[in-house]
């Protein structure tokens, strides 16, 4: 039999890189190599293995060793730590991709009930917020603590004509009106202005400070521009609509190769055809885009029965899907997914515009500095004094101004930094002479696939099949 001391000749304890497991490899196999479940525990606890043993395997082993002389043998698993929860935004009003038409079983949508104006009253509870929950630490083989990662704790995104409770646990309305989340997720609640026709020459263009909503359509040349939500019950055609928040469209845009529809978040149209659509958060099509330039900061989603994307140029953040994707005559049809160019050009203002916070506080504290040595020295006078309250409350704005920009920035690295997200996924067809970008790598399409993804792996895009 061999001895405990000569156990180190024969085995060696190999850890993973987290030290969550601990597996036994034989140096040197023997037929007639033997050992005592004392010896063997006396061996890991000799070579840092003092947590997590498992006594079951050992005998195991024990019994019958040359079993095990051709593959690592795992002996003692640590406790895994449990991550905290991020805290998040209970949202106590009904949300935009909550209140979706109703298709019907031949694909064509009922609008009738679209166009709802959900107020909210003056102090209302519009959201809550939840903190973050720590998590538990967990322990190695080595017995030392494993860290866990903590949650995230989340703030609200304070809109105009709201307010938080001092604890800033609860987030309410100050006015009647229609809440609308506008560009990075800010909580609004805005007054409606309604135009009970169509945006023509008997009622011109319209630019309102809160939510606008047009019981007709939107005229050629003429534009709408909104700080809240944009929702229109017929259709768009060659005009200008720009939204801080969303913008809701039921009967189709039809762009001329001219015009814009630019929302902050989401846009939401039966179809797009010849347009310019640019959305901050998500584009939703539930019949068509054809021939359009179509932007989205995360996702565009052309569903429905038909759900096709044919030619034009079709960005998006995170992922786009359709049914179908080109057409039989191999019209161009380019698909571009991954982070888009002005969020990178945003980053960039962004960056700037955090020097020059930098530079404006630095200036303020300075000034405050010399009224504060003014005060001490007695030389302070009324002017001067109202000077000094001035610059406080500037200070602190200028303070703010830098948090939002800090916390804005956080967001769009978070984006460039994750990649694997970004995706194309076909329900139905993708006909050749489409193309499929992401990020810098380009997949040109020679012959027709069916139920297919497109994602970014290794440096190459790779299609396979749908689940």
């Amino acid at each position: 039999m061999v001895e405990h001391l000569a156990l180190d000749r024969h085995l060696a304890v190999v850890f993973e890189p987290s030290k969550m497991s601990a597996r036994l490899r034989f140096l040197k196999a023997e037929e007639d190599f033997a050992c005592t479940e004392e010896s063997l525990n006396q061996f890991l606890h000799d070579h840092d293995v003092r947590f997590g043993l498992l006594q079951d395997r050992i005998a195991a082993f024990v019994a019958s060793p040359q079993t095990y002389a051709l593959e690592d043998f795992e002996i003692a698993r640590g406790l895994a730590p449990i991550d905290g929860k991020d805290g998040y935004i209970e949202f106590m009003f009904e949300q935009e991709d909550e209140a979706r038409p109703m298709e019907r079983e031949d694909g064509r949508v009922d609008y009738k009930e679209l166009i709802r104006l959900k107020n909210v009253g003056k102090g209302q509870l519009l959201a809550r917020r939840h903190a973050s929950r720590p998590g538990t630490s967990g322990t190695t083989v080595t017995g030392e603590e494993a860290p866990f990662k903590p949650g995230k704790e989340i703030r609200f995104k304070v809109g105009k004509n709201v307010v938080t409770d001092e604890n800033h646990t609860s987030l309410y309305a100050t006015i009647e009106g229609m809440v609308s989340r506008t560009d990075n997720g800010k909580i609004n609640v805005f007054t409606v202005y309604e135009v009970h026709g169509d945006v023509d020459y008997s009622s011109g263009n319209v630019d309102f400070v809160g939510t606008v909503v047009i019981r007709g359509s939107v005229l050629p040349g003429f534009r709408v521009k909104a700080a809240g939500d944009i929702r229109v019950q017929g259709g768009v055609e060659g005009a200008e609509l720009f939204a801080e928040g969303s913008i809701e469209i039921t009967g189709g845009i039809i762009g001329y190769h001219k015009g814009i529809v630019k929302a902050g978040m989401n846009v939401k149209s039966s179809f797009i055809q010849d347009g310019n659509v640019e959305a901050g958060d998500t584009i939703f099509v539930s019949q068509s885009i054809m021939h359009s330039e179509v932007r989205a900061g995360k996702d565009v989603i052309c569903g429905g029965t038909k759900g096709l994307i044919v030619g034009g140029h079709v960005q998006a953040g995170e992922s786009v899907t359709a049914r179908t994707i080109g057409n039989t005559m191999a019209t161009a049809t380019a698909i571009e997914v991954g982070v888009l160019p002005n969020l990178r050009n945003e980053l960039a203002d962004l960056h700037n515009k955090l020097r020059e916070a930098a530079d404006n506080v630095q200036k303020t504290t300075q000034a405050l500095g010399m009224l504060d040595q003014m005060a001490q020295a007695g030389t302070l006078n009324a002017d001067k004094l109202a000077l000094r309250a001035k610059l406080s409350v500037t200070k602190r704005q200028q303070e703010k101004n830098r948090a939002d920009v800090k916390e804005r920035i956080f967001e769009i690295e978070h984006i460039l930094e994750d990649a694997s997200r970004a995706r194309v996924v076909v329900n139905d067809t993708i006909y050749g002479g489409a193309k499929v970008v992401i990020g810098r790598y380009t997949k040109f399409l020679k012959e027709t696939a069916s139920r297919v993804s497109f994602q970014y792996q290794e440096g190459d895009i790779v299609m396979s099949a749908n689940r």
